[in-house]
């Protein structure tokens, strides 16, 4: 899944900064032929966002972030992680090889600022982590161990591990969760956004999420792993947020000097559609310290 090649072929040339820019923008074009790629703001913006949704969501659930004003001469680059909402997901599902898939995404585009929700939250945590990323990170109600993440995805890793069982729970849940996130949804939004999560695949989704159970295993706690880091990092709930997080990890976290803890009013883990416009507002606050 690393996208179609662009421009093979031709000679090699220097750029400078704004034609490096628009040989960024150009490439994600062509990589979109097979990424579900959703862009917004000038393409010679001076600074370029990567967004990657959660889990099981696609480019749709930023849609609202990227039409805040607040952001409209950002560069902003949305883009599904391969495997998520019918996408063609890669052999290697690991949170560790979604990191590199989606830091040379990143570095394709001209990206200088990531934003991840849920899932992509950790993913974009891993890629500071690994050193795959050295700028500003916003983490949209990341998971920071095991314990904090919703109980009912537990129960899906274990029926997951049989293969059969597996099969049919994940397809009864994919029928089963896009109905019930619709309550926590604008009016407005919900439909759209449900029928976004309908089209995974159950048997990537079982994959993806034992491979994610599995990083969480080797990491029981990712507080120390994003301090050590060592990026600008914005970690943002809503506040009242299904995710947990523990004192002990709220003390870790504020207890980083590059890290700061954002609470959104009247949010939950979608705070990215609830709020989009609080959450526009941190994503401005990080561009500006690029």
């Amino acid at each position: 899944m690393t996208g179609r090649a662009c421009g093979r072929g031709r000679g090699r040339r220097s750029f400078g900064a704004a034609d490096a820019r628009r040989r960024a923008w150009g490439h994600a074009r062509c990589m979109s032929d097979r990424w579900d790629v959703r862009r917004a703001g000038p393409e010679g913006a001076a600074h370029r966002v990567m967004m990657i949704p959660g889990g099981m969501c696609s480019t749709e659930f930023y849609a609202d972030v990227m039409a805040e004003p607040v952001l409209a001469d950002v560069g902003l680059v949305a883009v599904t992680q391969p495997g998520m909402a019918g996408t063609e997901a890669p052999g290697d599902v690991s949170m560790e090889h979604y990191a590199e898939l989606m830091a040379r995404f990143a570095a394709d585009t001209g990206c200088d600022v990531v934003v991840g929700h849920s899932l992509g939250a950790n993913v974009a945590l891993e890629m500071a982590a690994a050193g795959l990323f050295k700028g500003p990170l916003v983490l949209l109600s990341p998971t920071f161990s095991r314990e904090d993440e919703a109980s009912f995805l537990a129960v899906m890793d274990a029926l997951g591990r049989v293969p059969v069982l597996g099969t049919v729970a994940w397809t009864g849940m994919l029928k089963v969760v896009p109905t019930a996130m619709k309550r926590e949804l604008p009016k407005a939004r919900a439909e759209v956004l449900a029928a976004a999560m309908r089209g995974n695949d159950p048997a990537a989704c079982r994959r993806i999420v034992h491979a994610y159970y599995e990083y969480l295993g080797r990491h029981p706690s990712l507080v120390a792993r994003l301090c050590e880091a060592t990026v600008p990092a914005w970690v943002v709930r809503g506040d009242h947020d299904e995710i947990g997080l523990t004192d002990a990890e709220r003390k870790g976290l504020e207890a980083c000097p590059h890290v700061r803890m954002v609470t959104v009013p009247d949010a939950g883990h979608l705070l990215l559609v609830q709020q989009p416009a609080r959450v526009a507002d941190v994503i401005a606050e990080a561009v500006a310290a690029v």
